[in-house]
């Protein structure tokens, strides 16, 4: 038997045949696995942002919308109540004026509110009932403010709103909230499939790149081939920033779900409830002190300060979601409250009238106004607290459906570049 360099001649020549086929195989399962991340990579990602944008310009915007529409109509109700007490007088022609100010762009809010939401996935048939409600709501605003029976008209109206009205609004409220919170579960599921398909196959891709080093310095008795470690270098650098990107994102969203939408949503709750709450005090008045609205207050009065559980999402009262300030000027309304309903009890009629609709400070119109004013003020930072966090999201996204296909496209490059001069030997 002839040998050569000590190895027979025929195992030699096996061996030289099968060299050249273990590297085209090391070589094509290294294109083909990052030929697999780069579609997994472009599928996860593009679906992400899918997802981004979904709970970006369809969700949050529905949620806020509907919680948008929830206030506005309490608000409508509270600034009929102050018109009427008003009345014809002189002396609150500027309350009356006032109110009816407000009660116009509160009703043009509620009409767009409702439109956007026909746009939108809402429950339509909801939509058209509130719609339907409303027409016969200010119909019968309508006559209380003109017919000489004003009470039943009105006592009509504000039933129908608080029976009727308001709870098909909270209904799509807390519909559009459901759908937020599918949203963000929906996000995470994808994103945790997609992180370990991405950690799986990038893994795969690495580990063949590094195996394929160690077997070719081994094999060819060579040190490291440069163009297997930039691209071994590339490839975890890539599955390093993509993960790193989907868990900053996802905890920037979260974030802005955590420390602002849903903050801002929870004020808006508890705003609502406020002008539920003041309209109260007015119809009080309005209904010849009617024992149930005293009550009523009084349930509502505990809800915002905390002092009682809420029938809402904005658990903890003012304190906690709006900050002391709105907390201690509410805590003034109802100092003012409890003054007008004494002055109704004792039979003044006339001076809680002018303390209720009065727009001077001390009035109640004015401490309310001052009250609310602080709570739409931290709303405002909440809702500016959420558009910056997703817009953070947005910008962290940037690229991430291109920059992988650059990589690896160089990558994949790399590889029969690694492999090239190795099996032109057997030629």
């Amino acid at each position: 038997m002839a040998y050569r360099g000590g190895v027979p001649v025929n195992v030699e020549a096996v061996f030289r045949s099968e060299t050249p086929a273990r590297l085209r195989l090391w070589a094509v399962l290294a294109a083909g696995a990052a030929a697999a991340l780069l579609l997994a990579l472009t599928l996860v990602m593009a679906g992400v942002r899918e997802q981004v944008r979904v709970i970006g310009l369809q969700a949050a915007p529905q949620a806020a919308t509907a919680a948008d529409l929830y206030f506005a109509l309490s608000d409508l109700d509270a600034q009929v109540t102050r018109i009427l007490l008003a009345g014809d007088s002189d002396e609150l022609a500027g309350s009356r004026v006032d109110a009816l100010g407000i009660y116009r762009d509160r009703g043009y809010q509620v009409d767009h509110d409702l439109r956007l939401l026909l746009t939108t996935d809402a429950e339509p048939a909801v939509v058209l009932r509130v719609m339907d409600g409303l027409t016969v709501y200010r119909q019968r605003v309508g006559q209380a403010l003109t017919a000489p029976d004003s009470l039943g008209y009105w006592t009509q109206a504000t039933n129908l709103l608080h029976l009727r009205i308001l709870p098909d609004a909270a209904r799509l409220r807390e519909a559009s909230t459901g759908r937020l919170d599918a949203a963000y579960r929906a996000k995470a599921a994808y994103e945790s499939a997609g992180s370990a398909v991405v950690i799986v196959l990038g893994g795969a891709l690495v580990g063949l790149l590094i195996q394929l080093q160690i077997w070719m310095a081994r094999r060819f008795r060579r040190n490291w081939n440069p163009a297997l470690v930039v691209a071994t270098g590339l490839s975890v650098l890539l599955l390093a920033a993509a993960v790193l990107v989907l868990q900053l994102q996802s905890r920037q969203l979260a974030d802005g779900r955590d420390d602002g939408l849903g903050p801002y949503l929870a004020l808006s709750e508890l705003r609502a409830l406020g002008y539920d709450a003041a309209a109260d005090t007015g119809r009080y008045l309005v209904s010849g002190n009617l024992s149930y609205y005293r009550d009523d207050f009084t349930g509502k009065a505990a809800c915002l300060t905390g002092e009682a559980p809420c029938d809402t999402s904005a658990t903890g009262g003012l304190s906690r979601l709006a900050g002391a300030e709105a907390a201690v000027r509410w805590a003034g309304y109802q100092r003012v409250h409890l003054r007008i309903l004494n002055l109704a009890d004792a039979g003044r009629a006339d001076e809680a009238t002018r303390l209720l609709t009065g727009i001077r400070r001390g009035d109640a119109a004015f401490d309310f106004a001052w009250f609310d004013a602080s709570v739409a003020e931290v709303a405002g930072e909440r809702e500016q607290d959420f558009a910056r966090a997703l817009r953070a999201a947005e910008t962290t996204m940037t690229g991430s459906t291109v920059l992988p296909g650059a990589i690896l496209t160089v990558v994949v490059a790399l590889i029969p570049m690694a492999v090239r001069r190795r099996l032109a030997e057997y030629r």
